[in-house]
């Protein structure tokens, strides 16, 4: 097995691997990565876990021009969260050789995509629909691509991607470099074989005949009525350790989610209806470990990079033994040892013989011990209230309010404003405490009654001086006294006599400025 001494590589990407703790390269990486390294198409095929992304990222940057600020390289994959793991692999290695990286997937908003693109990012990862938009909008030209990988390319197929993807490569110049990597090999995938790429050299890795698997299968045939219960036994059984379960449905997923939930299990979902940053959110829960059991649907089974999952269980089975063998490669991965489970009520068991006759690994029917209690919701942790200290208070003082680290100081004294309002302590009770509900708040009371909107500004009317303005409605209304017609009459008279005699001292002007 050679070593990455071996590759013709930079010291930046040398030391990039170094940080990684990748001293070793894989065998498809082995064999990927000096092929790629000559500028030749490939056709890479090895299972799941096997270290693809690196069979790839390493060569893609290696051979880029990091002067040149358009997009050089283009990488394809069939899910948002396989994309933000690639993306996180390639940026590592690109920052290090100085390139800049676009993350173009759906979900997200487009400006921010817009502007990686506007400033040059040489590196575009993405997924077909969200890059077939950015191509129509004319925010993204591939003119210039040297280098085009697909990975996962048969689960693209199976997303129904194979028209987009037709489409983004015939505006890719015939010039590039073509990289493809698979754990399976449908018939689409020979036919973009044969369209787009020129003589690819091939580097198909298989299980060593006799080796022993890092996965242990394991198939529990159990009644449809206890299939609830057999499943909580099993996670009754990891000791908190991480745990995939997959369901076919985003519905079934979301109601087996409620179902643990209720039971007091820590879980997450994942299927398409949720968001991009919901998605994001409940796998960094997961793989930082604070949700120990994660349920998706297919859209977790390809590419997602978490290590630590002790063991996977089929709640459901999938549709082909080509999506199984994605589903059961989550655990074991890159040597690791991990657990594949399936649970199988009697209506299954036909599917699963005709599957498991394509998974290469005979897996035998047992019988599971379900735990009676399995079913019993298990307490939940909350946090502890520390009791507050009792203090005894002085007599005629007002009780402290009930509020949380009283101390002794919050007791009114006597001669408070507190005591002086409070003419008989002992019928005072203490005030509740208020506790925030989810309910709707009560805005008014039977006994409320809502006065008269202008009723106090008429009942203060009189007692405003005369000449001050009153607003009602945003108008300002004069507010006179009541006098008599007699005084009034006199009042406008010195006005107009005050005014005449205003008049003649402006047009005379002061003294001396004539």
């Amino acid at each position: 097995m050679p070593s990455f001494s071996e590759f013709a590589l930079q010291p930046a990407t040398r030391a990039v691997l170094a940080d990684m703790k990748v001293t070793q390269p894989s065998p498809i990486q082995a064999g990927a990565i000096p092929v790629l390294l000559d500028g030749k198409d490939l056709v890479g095929q090895s299972a799941t876990g096997s270290g693809k992304t690196l069979a790839y990222s390493i060569p893609l940057v290696e051979r880029l021009a990091k002067d040149k600020r358009f997009v050089q390289a283009l990488v394809l994959v069939p899910t948002r969260e396989l994309a933000v793991q690639v993306n996180n692999v390639l940026s590592r290695l690109a920052a290090a050789r100085r390139l800049s990286t676009a993350l173009l997937v759906g979900g997200r908003p487009y400006n921010p995509q817009i502007s990686a693109l506007r400033y040059g990012a040489q590196i575009v990862v993405g997924t077909p629909g969200r890059v077939k938009d950015h191509l129509e909008r004319g925010s993204l030209n591939l003119t210039r691509l040297r280098i085009c990988v697909l990975d996962e390319a048969d689960q693209m197929l199976d997303s129904g991607f194979a028209p987009e993807i037709e489409q983004i490569l015939t505006t890719t110049p015939e010039t590039r470099q073509m990289a493809l990597f698979s754990a399976t090999m449908p018939d689409w995938v020979a036919k973009i074989q044969e369209k787009f790429l020129k003589d690819p050299a091939m580097v198909a890795i298989q299980p060593a005949i006799g080796a022993e698997s890092t996965i242990e299968q394991i198939a529990y045939q159990i009644p449809q009525n206890q299939k609830m219960a057999a499943l909580c036994t099993l996670l009754n059984s990891t000791d908190g350790e991480s745990s995939l379960i997959f369901g076919k449905t985003k519905y079934g997923v979301e109601k087996l989610g409620k179902q643990l939930t209720n039971l007091g299990f820590a879980v997450g979902t994942l299927h398409g209806n949720k968001s991009q940053r919901a998605r994001e959110e409940v796998l960094a829960a997961f793989r930082h470990g604070r949700v120990q059991t994660l349920l998706a649907t297919n859209v977790a089974a390809r590419g997602l990079d978490i290590r630590g999952i002790r063991q996977v269980i089929n709640y459901e089975l999938p549709e082909s033994s080509e999506l199984f063998t994605h589903r059961i490669g989550r655990t074991g991965r890159m040597g690791d040892h991990g657990k594949a489970i399936t649970l199988l009520t009697p209506g299954d068991v036909s599917k699963w013989r005709r599957m498991s006759r394509n998974l290469g690994q005979a897996v035998s029917l047992q019988q599971l011990t379900i735990d009676e209690d399995a079913m019993i919701a298990r307490p939940v942790a909350k946090p502890v209230m520390v009791a507050e200290p009792q203090f005894e208070q002085p007599s005629g003082a007002r009780p402290a309010r009930n509020r949380k680290f009283a101390s002794p100081a919050t007791v009114a004294p006597k001669g408070s404003r507190m005591e002086a309002e409070d003419k008989n302590p002992a019928e005072v009770k203490p005030r509740p405490k208020k506790i925030r509900v989810n309910t709707a708040p009560v805005w008014k009371s039977e006994e409320f009654v809502e006065p008269d909107r202008f009723a106090g500004r008429r009942e203060h009317s009189s007692k405003r001086p005369a000449g001050r303005s009153a607003h009602f409605g945003g108008h300002k209304v004069k507010q006179r006294t009541h006098i008599s017609f007699e005084a009034e009459a006199q009042h406008h008279d010195n006005d107009r006599k005050s005014g005449r005699v205003r008049r003649r001292v402006a047009s005379s002007g002061r003294p001396g400025q004539r």
